[in-house]
């Protein structure tokens, strides 16, 4: 067996639509083949571990390898399917880079839906849904998730809110500065669902900000003395959330 696929902490973890059970076989698509034999260099009898959202996570066997694809065999369960946190990000498009890392990051640290919100100071047009699901695929494959998180369309700020679930409290991370700490806040307010939601690189306008902060589910919050850029904000705020209402306790 390939050393590369079989060493701890350094196992090939790949994400699949089909369903997974009891010697299920499974097709690699073009790019999931191409990585499994041309990097990873597996032969017939490597391990790869699989997991699809919904059936937990398997160990499977690589198969009927040929030059450009294999089959892969599901041998036997190695965990359980488990809950995803409930805690989404509501976030203002931002630059490519910086985006990616958003996604990444994010996935890495548990968010449920991630969710563009189009306000009045954003400066990107257009948002490439297949780019954010195909960051936040290979960030669960690498983070030892057992989901990928849900990409949804953009939407305005107003589209958003006017089929606001009720029961779920959203953290604004407001950059004006007159609102308790994150970590106050968390402190003091217990129980999920949760919303993340950060703004622009310019910031929330005067009238988003007062239009935010007048609804009920909002519990407005500041990080700190400093600004911060937008994805610093975004993934700050999730890390305290992780740390005082998630997983990390």
């Amino acid at each position: 067996m390939n050393e590369h696929l079989k060493e701890p902490g350094g196992k090939v973890r790949l994400y699949v639509e089909a369903p997974l059970g009891k010697a299920a076989r499974i097709e690699p698509n073009a790019g999931q083949a191409h990585y499994l034999l041309h990097v990873m260099r597996a032969k017939a009898g490597d391990g790869v571990s699989l997991f699809n959202g919904r059936d937990g996570e398997w160990l499977a066997r690589v198969d009927h390898v040929t030059k450009r694809s294999c089959m892969l065999i599901c041998e036997r369960q190695a965990r359980a399917q488990s809950e995803t946190l409930d805690v989404w990000l509501c976030f203002a498009p931002i630059n490519k880079t910086p985006a990616d890392y958003v996604v990444q990051k994010a996935t890495e640290l548990g968010v449920r839906v991630l969710q563009p919100v189009i306000t009045r100071r954003t400066i990107i047009s257009r948002i490439n849904l297949e780019r954010m699901r195909a960051n936040a695929i290979e960030a669960a494959e690498q983070s030892d998730r057992l989901t990928v998180p849900e990409i949804r369309e953009a939407l305005s700020l107003n589209e958003l809110f006017s089929d606001w679930p009720a029961d779920r409290r959203i953290l604004f991370c407001d950059e004006a500065g007159d609102a308790p700490s994150i970590a106050e806040a968390l402190k003091s307010a217990r129980g999920s669902p949760w919303a993340v939601l950060t703004g622009p690189e310019g910031g929330f306008d005067p009238a988003e900000r007062e239009s935010i902060r007048a609804l009920k589910s909002v519990t407005p919050v500041s990080l700190g003395p400093r600004i911060l850029r937008a994805d610093t904000a975004a993934l700050a705020a999730l890390a305290i959330w992780q740390a005082l209402q998630g997983d990390w306790r």
